[in-house]
């Protein structure tokens, strides 16, 4: 009964016309972000950081967390309409999707992907308010060598989740390491500021967020152009009997592997729409009907993908641990309020946590009002020729940094970090690790410190205490469980061959 009288308050505040209007900006930036490949929610949430530092936090996360659910469904557009997913999520609802647009049924793919959405939406918030408290009351009774744990398990699942275990390791360490520059904490002696008085304070959450996923997307899309044919004709937007009678199994399938996989920490939206559609290709008594146009290949991917973006807030805002790259944002954001994300969060900040899950109901409603009608308007946004696009963002990357600190040496962070961030998209290394191993740092270090206190300098104190080891044990497991089974696949490779 608390958890429902707490939502209903959530929803008498997140009713408030500022919220409801804030809300609705959300999802149409988000739109608009993932209609645009290359940009995407994370680079549009850390873009707008600076502007909303100082302001209320409860606001933030209403458009921080309408940008990521509204992104999910502007990246269907691409995926539909130009086969050029805007989100990396909308890969595999481009594989049928592009195929019915060009069989002229667009306008039902694009349907049926608005109301897989909403429901898988509305199936992953439910589980969102059910077990996020749960968790949050679970975790109270952790210590610092179960937050050690925490973060390290963290750090790790999101490490892992591109194609190179060893560089998404390294971008991790990477930012543990520059989590480290300043003034130590503990003992107040200056770390890695190579004699430079302005370094003493650290580099600053937005400066590295602002470079990597702003100007370092800039940067690195800027030779786009739109050269891919544009499907103009949307058609019928509403599914036929039988496309329902298709997609409904699909849909409530993929709104749970979605929220599923969205809860384990660094898996996310993209994760969870290659097994939907892993899923539905095995279940289907015509598995060749898939890539040539089959709807169970779009319901299930578009629920899964956004069953995900519901389910990635449960370790956020129950344990601190982000759930993908664009609630590691978010979980940056909280700490630069001044908040310290985990279980404390439903107590100290209650009214915060449960205004921001109700708007995110209203937020899934919005999408579905608006997207069954205005499919056709968010698609002329696919012919703004992206020239056009990437001079106002640098303004805004270079504006809302300085304006954070007025700081000079600030703007000349973010032209280093914004040309490493450009080469780590050019060469493929993960950027979400190194934001996050900044972000949790601090909380990484501290936590270790205290644990080592406790046991007198000795490491087995992470493996003799039930939690801490299960998960020591469930990083090993992100970390070796790829390297074994690369190592499997190049033995089997061997033996095929001749």
């Amino acid at each position: 009964m608390d958890v429902l009288a707490n939502l209903l308050g959530g929803f008498q505040a997140a009713f408030s016309p500022t919220y409801l209007l804030i809300c609705l900006l959300g999802v149409l930036l988000g739109q608009i972000v993932g209609a645009l490949p290359g940009i995407g929610p994370s680079a549009a949430i850390a873009l707008l950081l600076p502007i909303t530092f100082g302001g209320d936090p409860t606001s933030a996360l209403i458009m921080f967390a309408g940008i990521y659910a509204g992104s999910q469904y502007g990246g269907t557009l691409t995926s539909v309409l130009v086969n050029v997913p805007g989100e990396a999520s909308g890969v595999m609802t481009a594989v049928d999707g592009h195929q019915m647009a060009r069989q002229g049924r667009a306008g039902v793919a694009l349907g049926i992907a608005a109301i897989g959405s909403f429901i898988a939406g509305t199936v992953g918030l439910v589980g969102l308010v059910l077990l996020a408290p749960t968790l949050a009351g679970f975790a109270l009774a952790f210590g610092p060598p179960e937050y050690f744990a925490l973060v390290l398990l963290g750090l790790t699942c999101l490490a892992v989740v591109g194609d190179s275990v060893i560089k998404g390791l390294a971008m991790g360490v990477a930012g543990l390491l520059l989590s480290t520059v300043g003034i130590d904490s503990q003992t107040g002696v200056p770390r890695l500021n190579f004699g430079q008085l302005w370094l003493l304070d650290g580099i600053e959450f937005i400066v590295l967020a602002v470079a990597l996923f702003g100007l370092g997307e800039v940067l690195a899309t800027c030779n786009m152009g739109t050269a891919q044919p544009v499907i103009d004709k949307i058609g019928r937007m509403l599914p036929s009997r039988e496309d329902w009678r298709a997609a409904r199994g699909p849909i409530a399938r993929g709104s749970v592997i979605g929220f599923i996989v969205g809860v384990l920490p660094g898996t996310g939206a993209t994760i969870a729409a290659f097994v939907s559609y892993i899923v539905e290709k095995r279940l289907a008594k015509d598995p060749s009907r898939f890539g040539r146009g089959a709807i169970e290949g779009v319901a299930g991917p578009e629920s899964a993908n956004n069953g995900a973006v519901s389910g990635s807030f449960v370790p956020m805002f129950s344990l601190g641990v982000p759930g993908s790259g664009a609630t590691a944002i978010m979980l940056g954001a909280l700490i630069m309020y001044g908040l310290r994300p985990g279980p404390d969060l439903f107590h100290t900040n209650s009214d915060m946590i449960w205004t921001v899950i109700a708007s995110m109901f209203i937020a899934n409603v919005l999408l579905l009002i608006l997207n069954l009608p205005l499919a056709g308007v968010f698609a002329r946004l696919l012919r703004v020729p992206y020239k056009w696009l990437y001079p106002p963002i640098v303004a805004i990357c270079i504006t809302g940094v300085y304006s954070q600190a007025n700081s000079i040496h600030d703007c000349w962070m973010l032209v280093v970090f914004g040309a490493l961030g450009w080469g780590m998209k050019r060469y493929d290394w993960p950027i979400a690790p190194a934001v996050l191993g900044l972000v949790l740092g601090p909380m990484f270090e501290t936590t270790l410190r205290q644990s080592m206190t406790m046991s007198h300098g000795s490491f087995s104190i992470f493996v003799t205490r039930p939690i801490s080891a299960i998960l020591v044990f469930g990083a090993l497991l992100a970390v070796l469980t790829p390297v074994a089974l690369h190592m499997i696949s190049r033995t089997r490779t061997r033996a095929l061959a001749p």
